[in-house]
């Protein structure tokens, strides 16, 4: 819209210019004895006569030669009136030539320029003077009682956070109790938890329940590439949260404000962030919680954070949010399942059981997804089998329809995705297989096997990780057993399972040839899996540590081949099937296995 009125401003200048210039055409400016010599050849139709210069048509009609001519000093008026009279010429008397005329020509354009350059400089800036010297202030959106409140009863799955942060609610409702009994309420509360896992449903949940004003910002907002203006702006965002007090300041990725500052001959240093963050420091060592203000924040990097923010006094009481347990995951699925509608036969506990390790944001994606799948069959009610789809596009991508196998390519797929599967069904401390499928999914998957335990697990023994080793390097084994060679489709599987060999090794201490040390510390938060690990070893404990990794994997490699041979009937009946099926759930496997007379062991994992 702005682009069109820039536009359209310009069009309008260069109509007006063109059509003053059109319209007033100026006179030939000629010698004063040109004006004589026509007045004598009588061919003189109008006289303008001015105090300076004299105006004369030559001939009759609008299109006749106009002239001027300068006056000559001396030359006795009354005697050319008189001769313009008698040879009847219309003549006139002006005191100035008109002004308006120029005035377009030349003022309009320039004031129209500076216009457009007043527009153009006011929308870089910000959009107006005002914006422009407000530079410097917060950009806190402020949550008031009118904006809808978000209460604890919108909050699941993390009910020793919300135990916690129910006293400062406690506190922001009645200050006074613990006034009398000298208790400091704790100047900030940091949430620590991966993504996903409701921080700042937390924070405004906090603010809801106590029925106060409620600011958020991220902390990447606070830092410009002009340094002060961070400073400023925390300056700022705390004194209109004393304004409005009581209050909550929420400010989520704090790493990204208060990260650990540069240490002195640090080649690498940001000085605007640096000044940002001891006006942060200011700040709240400035404050008086008694006044009502509760200073809150988010970060899943805690690891990250200056200690001159972690220390008792500023954020001295740190919360956990981390992914739900199974009775979390069931009512975080309850809560989102009140905006829907769902088929009676529907279980959100069962649903809870294939999600393991889903954060909260990831919960409400699958009931979304349902819903729209639900929408698109042309249903009214979401189903349980809208519900395992859903979860298997989260988990693994949406289903590639479009991408056509050939057949010698799906039936090294299906036997590849049945080697795994028949490995997590036959060994006794694998987790449980749920779903087998040769549906291409998301970027690169042809297949997958989804496994799903039956419960939350925080330890995992020697035993259950080489059985998981095992059941990784199934595929590849299952392709040498049928094909007698292997592909490029288990690149993913190799990596994976070199990783999990590796770990083995470095940091849980399962294996001989290194012994029970922990060599590598992940670099980075404890809630940050993926982090990068630093290696603390010499180089002959490397080499050891490669051959552990190499002997983990050939074993389990060895294990999965001679399983598979076992019952390698079984592998490519089964392997047939899926081939023809697409899809095979885990009990349709078992129920094929027992058919065959395969015995299938069944543990409390199962």
């Amino acid at each position: 819209m702005a682009n069109l009125i820039l536009v359209a401003m310009l069009l309008l200048m260069v109509l007006i210019m063109g059509r003053v210039a059109s319209g007033v055409a100026q006179p030939e400016a000629v010698p004063y004895s040109r004006f004589l010599q026509d007045l004598d050849a009588q061919v003189v139709s109008q006289v303008v006569i001015d105090s300076r210069e004299v105006e004369w048509s030559r001939g009759e009609g609008p299109e006749a030669p106009r002239f001027r001519a300068v006056r000559v000093p001396g030359v006795d008026d009354g005697e050319l009136v008189r001769q313009l009279h008698e040879m009847e010429v219309e003549f006139q008397a002006e005191t100035s030539s008109e002004w308006w005329p120029l005035a377009l020509i030349w003022l309009l354009p320039a004031l129209l320029l500076a216009g457009v350059w007043i527009w153009i400089l006011r929308n870089m800036m910000g959009g107006s003077r005002a914006q422009a010297l407000s530079f410097g202030q917060s950009r806190a959106k402020i949550w008031d009682e009118s904006s809808g409140q978000v209460t604890f009863e919108e909050v699941a799955g993390v009910d020793e956070a919300v135990a916690e942060l129910r006293e400062v609610v406690d506190f922001l409702r009645r200050p006074q109790r613990y006034a009398q009994v000298g208790a400091r309420i704790p100047k900030g509360v940091l949430l620590v938890g991966p993504t996903g896992t409701g921080k700042t449903l937390l924070a405004r949940a906090t603010a809801g329940e106590a029925g106060v004003p409620f600011f958020t910002i991220s902390g990447a907002e606070f830092v410009e590439m002009f340094v002060g203006v961070g400073a400023a702006r925390v300056r700022d965002l705390f004194r209109q949260a004393r304004e409005k007090a009581p209050c909550i300041v929420f400010i989520d990725e704090l790493d990204t404000l208060g990260r650990t500052r540069a240490g002195a001959g640090s080649p690498v240093s940001n000085e605007e962030r640096e000044q940002t963050l001891n006006q942060l420091l200011v700040e709240i060592d400035g404050f008086d919680p008694s006044g009502g203000v509760i200073l809150m924040a988010a970060t899943n990097r805690p690891d990250l954070l200056d200690s001159a923010l972690t220390r008792p006094g500023r954020f001295d009481r740190q919360i956990v949010v981390d992914r739900p347990d199974l009775k979390g995951r069931e009512a975080i699925l309850r809560v989102h399942a009140r905006k829907v509608t769902l088929e009676p036969e529907v279980d959100l506990r069962v649903v809870a059981a294939r999600t393991p390790g889903f954060a909260g944001a990831q919960l409400a994606n699958v009931i979304n997804e349902a819903a729209l799948l639900s929408v698109r069959r042309g249903g009214d009610r979401i189903s349980m089998k809208d519900l395992e789809e859903a979860i298997d596009r989260v988990m693994a991508g949406l289903e590639r329809t479009s991408r056509a196998l050939i057949q010698k390519e799906q039936e090294i797929v299906a036997h590849h995705e049945m080697g795994h599967a028949l490995l997590g069904i036959l060994l006794p401390r694998a987790d449980p297989v749920h779903k087998v499928s040769i549906v291409p999914r998301g970027s690169a998957a042809l297949g997958v096997t989804i496994q799903t335990p039956l419960e939350d697990r925080y330890l995992l023994t020697e035993g259950e990780l080489l059985d998981r080793l095992t059941v990784i390097l199934g595929g590849r084994a299952a392709e040498e057993i049928v094909f007698g060679e292997t592909s490029t489709g288990a690149s993913d599987d190799l990596a994976r399972a070199t990783e999990l060999a590796r770990r083995m090794a470095t940091q849980f201490g399962m294996t001989e040839g290194v012994g029970p040390l922990s060599l590598e510390q992940p670099d980075g938060s404890f809630l940050d899996s993926g982090a990068f690990a630093r290696r603390s070893y010499s180089e002959e404990t490397a080499r050891r540590v490669d051959g552990e990794i190499r002997r983990l994997v050939e074993e389990s490699y060895a294990r999965a081949l001679a399983t598979l041979r076992e019952h390698e009937q079984a592998l490519r009946a089964l392997a047939r099937e899926l081939r023809d099926r697409e899809v095979m759930e885990g009990k349709e496997i078992i129920r094929s296995l027992r058919e065959m007379g395969i015995e299938v062991r069944t543990g409390t994992s199962r």
